[in-house]
């Protein structure tokens, strides 16, 4: 498995991160031994980024990393979790929650540390109490070693990056805006790791949009996007592979160009771990991949702030 530097914090991280989202049966039911089989497998291979958050599952998911992680050497791997985020419309930046949050999550994942604490979807939230409140706060964590570096994510690239910038964060998650048919986190990445900041490319798929069966009912894109991919989709099933590999290997493979440290994909089974790391190493049919490059041409980085969809973004 490749290997890249995190922006300026020191962390050499995989390719290919860990998504602890699923383990927290977001989708459908995880048990403890399924979420045990896949951490396991995911160090196995190399895979020692893991990242989660108090959302995911409604804190599930982190209670199941943490009982996962439970016998692993701490310095083995890299735990990321965030603040911030608490429900499907509930932010809250202000400094005491920012505390009682990461506290909590401490006991959940059954560590005294944090390597890389994350500000979430912070464009739903109050910029300004993240700017007075949040971010103070985790500076000071910082100091005490409670957390070791300090990032923020979200989905609207112009936010993130402004925040990112004139805030000296040490890192940056991105949502699906490095895709087959959505790229546009290419740019906004190089700026952010000239300036020193770990870029992380997250949902490679689109949340779903760039796999056989489609995007889910709840997904926010565009009917248009939902036609072209189907056809690319297609296409991929017609050259005996699958448009998720194809795409889950086009991120993995070509994000470093851009400055992208690592992209990080969840799932919640031991057999994808295992998957989606031999992907990481291998580069896409470069044939194919122009021929679905053609098709979703017409929808070329279109996300959902730029086609209005059938569904609408997370707190809307």
């Amino acid at each position: 498995m490749r290997r890249h530097d995190l922006g300026r914090t020191g962390i050499e991280v995989p390719a290919l991160a860990m998504g602890a989202a699923s383990l927290g049966s977001i989708y459908h039911p995880v048990s403890q031994d399924e979420a045990d089989a896949t951490v396991a497998t995911a160090l196995e291979c190399d895979l020692n980024y893991f990242d989660v958050a108090p959302y995911y599952g409604l804190t599930t998911a982190e209670t199941a990393l943490g009982k996962a992680l439970k016998g692993f050497a701490r310095q083995s791997y890299t735990l990321a979790t965030k603040i911030g985020r608490y429900g499907d419309q509930d932010w809250d930046f202000s400094a005491d929650a920012t505390k009682r949050s990461i506290e909590a999550s401490l006991g959940r994942l059954g560590t005294d540390h944090i390597d890389v604490i994350q500000c979430h979807d912070i464009e739903y939230g109050d910029l300004a109490q993240l700017r007075n409140e949040a971010l103070p706060t985790l500076r000071k964590l910082k100091e005490e070693g409670v957390v070791r570096f300090i990032g923020v994510t979200g989905y609207r690239l112009d936010v993130v990056e402004k925040i990112a910038v004139e805030e000296q964060v040490d890192t940056v998650m991105a949502y699906c805006t490095y895709t087959l048919q959505d790229r546009r986190l290419a740019p906004v990445a190089e700026r952010l790791a000239a300036a020193g900041i770990g870029v992380l490319n997250a949902s490679p798929l689109g949340m779903g949009l760039l796999t056989t069966r489609g995007a889910p009912s709840w997904h926010p894109g565009n009917e248009r996007v939902f036609e072209l991919v189907a056809a690319a989709a297609r296409l991929c099933t017609l050259a005996g592979t699958d448009i998720s590999e194809l795409a889950m290997r086009f991120a993995l493979t070509t994000g470093h160009e851009h400055g992208i440290a690592t992209t990080v994909v969840g799932t919640a089974n031991a057999h994808n771990v295992r998957e989606n790391a031999r992907w990481a190493d291998s580069e896409p049919d470069a044939t194919l991949l122009k021929q679905v490059e053609a098709i979703l041409a017409p929808v070329m980085d279109a996300g959902w702030d730029v086609l209005p969809g059938n569904g609408g973004k997370a707190g809307g």
